[in-house]
């Protein structure tokens, strides 16, 4: 297979270009670095079967050559972040929206198979519990900044559709939940990253809102093995699925596994959502996946635990940052699980 990549040098970008080539397939990456890190694959840097482009995927001469040279495009360029949508919303409808338009009218010039990164939160505050594919929207009025990125992604999605059934592109959409893992920047308010750095250096780990929210997370091992697996599923095209985890944890209880498996001494601290993002801020209160379509089609079963995604994380820190924290005590906590009377004693 020879695959293309966009947004190949940001987290989940990396990780799939990395499963890829051990699998066998040639690879291109395209990266403008806004999110994307070229750190990321800097160890792939010379590998006889990958090419790396910086550009941007609104350049319509770029994409036609890249198309033109490959098979299957994996579609995951996307203005991220809350801050990010917060800070300019115009560059998130014309990156989101625009650049995948483009993106597919020239796929189906060139007949590639596409798989577009669709995100949970096209959901917005839905809470009838774990949410399918088919599940209901609901979204908050359209004054209110915090949803043009759910907004992006699920115009996205219908474009997706619609190409599928206008013109027969063969295209699927994966809808990621929350995923997390080595390479994840805090810069753009991920929380995992953001907690496991406060609590490493021993400053407030800070919970916006009161932490009730509650999350599944996924492992980017998992997520890039999915997206991999949908590429090679024939009755995979011109269908949703969610991709994620089944640990439902709600926000508070996260920030206090980081705290008591890197053993930091750093107190918990709610700050408010109108103090963290200004007035008129909205969040989901339950967004939790039912996965069982992604299962039947492809068999898919997590194999990391929440635990795991945290130590993972830790250690990558750790060791891109030796100063960061006492190593000698933070190691002792990750070569165990915590026990239930630590549990017990922790929550009082």
């Amino acid at each position: 297979m020879k695959a293309l990549i966009t947004g190949g040098m940001g987290f989940i970008g990396s990780h799939l270009c990395e499963l890829l080539l051990a699998g066998g397939h040639e690879v291109a990456l395209v990266d403008n670095l806004s999110t994307g890190r070229a750190e990321n694959v800097a160890h792939l840097a010379g590998h006889k079967r990958l090419q790396i482009h910086i550009g941007n995927v609104r350049d319509k001469a770029l994409m036609e050559s890249l198309l033109e040279q490959n098979e299957v495009v994996f579609h995951l360029a996307a203005v991220v972040g809350v801050r990010s949508v917060l800070n300019d919303p115009l560059n998130c409808l014309d990156t989101n929206i625009r650049g995948t338009d483009m993106l597919m009218e020239l796929a189906c010039r060139y007949g590639n198979k596409v798989l577009i990164a669709s995100s949970s939160e096209v959901y917005g505050k839905g809470t009838e519990g774990l949410l399918s594919e088919n599940s209901n929207r609901i979204l908050g009025p359209t004054t209110v900044t915090r949803w043009v990125y759910s907004v992006t992604k699920a115009v996205d999605e219908c474009l997706a559709m619609s190409y599928a059934k206008g013109h027969g592109l063969p295209v699927v959409v994966m809808r990621f939940f929350n995923t997390v893992g080595p390479r994840q920047s805090s810069q753009y308010g991920m929380v995992l990253p953001t907690f496991v750095q406060q609590a490493l250096k021993g400053e407030p780990i800070t919970v916006y809102g009161d932490g009730s929210q509650i999350r599944s997370f996924t492992y980017v091992a998992d997520a890039v093995h999915a997206a991999a697996a949908l590429s090679q599923t024939e009755a995979a095209y011109g269908e949703v699925f969610n991709i994620g985890g089944t640990e439902p944890v709600s926000i508070a209880e996260l920030a206090q596994r980081v705290k008591r498996i890197t053993g930091s001494k750093s107190s918990i601290e709610f700050i408010p959502y109108e103090v963290a993002y200004g007035d008129g801020f909205e969040d989901s209160v339950v967004r939790v996946p039912d996965i069982s379509k992604l299962h039947a089609a492809i068999g898919y079963e997590p194999q990391y635990s929440l635990n795991d995604m945290i130590v993972n994380t830790i250690e990558y820190f750790l060791e891109r940052q030796p100063d960061i924290a006492p190593r000698r005590s933070v190691a002792i906590s990750l070569n165990r699980a915590p026990t239930m009377e630590e549990n017990a004693c922790q929550s009082r």
